[in-house]
């Protein structure tokens, strides 16, 4: 373990030379899988097999159901963070812990819930076929599925920013005289801007390699319900290198959202 003193005259204390090691054995367990993709690929006809019509048609619905469903996360786990981190009422632990119970859930069985609450025979679904919707195996139930996986996503990055952050601004807020609304809009949401969109961020990762629950509650037909995970899997079976390029150009778009999303957070707040 290293010691030295820092510019603001602060010692700081380095980490013991042995942590290294296993932190490397975690980066290499993570990233030698990626490189055996990239050893698989096709390069010759890397561009014809991403840009074929059904592959292209999974990727241009992943990335519109994968947005739709972020915005869903946003309207529902906003105020689900904030009520989380900043209210006070009965049973709000076991809210808490219900909210995040699809996180450890295997996506097949909150494919299986969705499809016994919206499902024709389903919980609301029998009521809303009453009204001519169907939702079970269409794209809304694609954006609900993804929805369901990503929101605790979101609700996690919030709630722990809003905690960080603490209230006192919005005390002092207060005082003056600004009313709740008021307070929320101008003080409490600009301060956990970089906590939201970086929820936000995670929850469209999420969504976008969401597989299991969709399957199952939305089916795979191509152009309605065939996102790019169901494309790759379906493809594994008949086009193995079509399979491995897909894989590629999904770990592509989804390591930019991440990458986009921690340099701007290691920016700060403009």
């Amino acid at each position: 373990m290293t010691v030295a003193r820092g510019p603001s005259g602060l010692v700081q204390v380095g980490l013991p030379a042995w942590i290294y090691l296993p932190a490397a054995a975690g980066a290499l367990f993570v990233i030698t899988p990626l490189i055996a993709i990239l050893s698989k690929i096709d390069w010759p006809h890397f561009i014809p097999l991403i840009t074929s019509e059904s592959s292209r048609a999974a990727l241009l619905l992943s990335l519109k159901t994968a947005s739709a469903s972020t915005l869903v996360c946003v309207l529902l786990g906003v105020p689900m963070a904030l009520a989380l981190a900043r209210g006070h009422f009965p049973g709000q632990a076991i809210l808490r812990s219900l909210v995040l119970l699809p996180l450890v859930l295997p996506p097949v069985v909150g494919g299986i819930a969705l499809l016994y609450t919206f499902g024709r025979q389903g919980l609301l679904g029998e009521y809303l076929e009453l009204w001519g919707l169907r939702i079970a195996f269409s794209t809304t139930a694609v954006v609900l599925a993804q929805s369901f996986v990503s929101l605790p996503f979101l609700v996690v990055s919030l709630e722990g920013a809003l905690r960080s952050a603490g209230n006192g601004y919005e005390h002092i807020a207060a005082t003056l005289g600004a009313r709740p609304t008021t307070v929320l809009r101008t003080v409490t949401l600009p301060l956990v801007l970089p906590g939201l969109i970086s929820g936000a961020v995670l929850a469209f990762a999420r969504a976008l390699g969401e597989f299991g629950a969709t399957l199952t509650f939305a089916g795979s037909l191509q152009g309605v319900t065939r996102t790019l995970p169901l494309e790759i899997y379906l493809q594994r079976e008949t086009d193995p290198d079509a399979a491995v390029a897909l894989s590629l150009l999904l770990i592509v778009v989804a390591a930019a959202i991440v990458i986009a999303s921690g340099t701007r957070r290691l920016r700060g707040p403009l």
